[in-house]
């Protein structure tokens, strides 16, 4: 039995780390989502970009699954379409929303709760139990990532914070959704078939939201939608899904602890927003509590 238990136990390891690699890409795709909404709402419209960036990543989805000659999985389909809900409209209009009124950075910040959110639904409807130590390690990331955004004249709740709270929430049960359905099925199908069983509702909303003044708009506000078309919304899903089956739901989502600090450095080289030696601080002791967090026990 030892022995069986030692042969299997690389094997497992293997898996967990390359679950959280794969996670770590997904964070570093994910996090240039907030400052690439912004450039693309200096000419494009909150509804188009929600709905715009779904409809051009539908189609790159329904190429892929074309050539590849896959079939839907009709048991699946429901867990898919709520995935899609979730994740191709819930976080991208409440987030395009909330960076309207708030800056990127801020955005950033506040969304550092939400490995702590997809701890919580991971625990109350994905199936695993987390440690106490790792229950511990995601409230003190988040009490950080909080600390962090209170440091310079305080955080007050806003508009723009409630719409960050409910992409949150959306994002965090998307997560969990789409994370147990890549536990049995890859998780590139995953978003490609959440994408496609939610087409008939994003691409006429964005024709429907479309104005001839977007044909003019800026290269800059062009490479954020694009940005978000197929990197946000199509390739740093496939990471993202596939690490999240390999590596566990709870223990992959403590690395998005790190996408507060991901977006911003991408806000201070993209918006040009002043980034100090107290960010780099913050980010060096997430960074350890994201480690720690690792190693503590997850069942499922």
């Amino acid at each position: 039995m030892d022995a069986r238990n030692a042969t299997q136990s690389p094997s497992r390891i293997s898996r967990e780390t390359m679950g959280l690699a794969l996670g770590t890409l997904g964070v570093v795709i994910f996090g240039g989502t907030l400052p690439a909404t912004r450039v693309a709402l200096t000419t494009f419209s909150p509804w188009f970009v929600t709905h715009g960036r779904a409809a051009m990543a539908s189609l790159a989805a329904a190429l892929l699954l074309v050539i590849l000659r896959k079939r839907l999985p009709r048991g699946d389909a429901p867990a898919l379409f709520l995935a899609g809900l979730l994740l191709v409209f819930g976080f991208p209009i409440f987030s395009s929303i909330a960076m309207q009124t708030v800056p990127a950075s801020h955005g950033g910040v506040v969304l550092g709760v939400l490995p702590l959110i997809t701890s919580i639904f991971a625990a109350l409807i994905g199936g695993e139990r987390p440690s106490v130590l790792f229950w511990i390690c995601g409230v003190v990331g988040a009490a950080l990532v909080v600390a962090f955004a209170m440091r310079d004249n305080g955080m007050t709740l806003s508009t723009g914070d409630l719409f960050l709270f409910l992409a949150a929430l959306s994002a965090s049960l998307g997560y969990v959704v789409s994370g147990k359905l890549a536990r049995h099925m890859p998780g590139w199908e995953v978003i490609c078939w959440s994408l496609i069983l939610t087409a008939p509702i994003s691409v006429p909303a964005a024709i429907w939201s479309w104005h001839p003044e977007f044909s003019n708009a800026s290269a800059a506000a062009t490479f954020s939608f694009l940005y978000l078309s197929f990197g946000s919304m199509f390739l740093g899903f496939f990471a993202w899904n596939v690490g999240l089956g390999m590596g566990g739901i709870a223990r992959v989502s403590q690395v998005q602890l790190l996408q507060s600090f991901v977006t911003l450095a991408i806000s201070a080289f993209l918006l040009k927003e002043y980034v100090g030696s107290e960010t780099v601080l913050f980010a060096l002791a997430v960074i350890a509590i994201v480690a720690l967090g690792r190693r503590a026990r997850v069942s499922r």
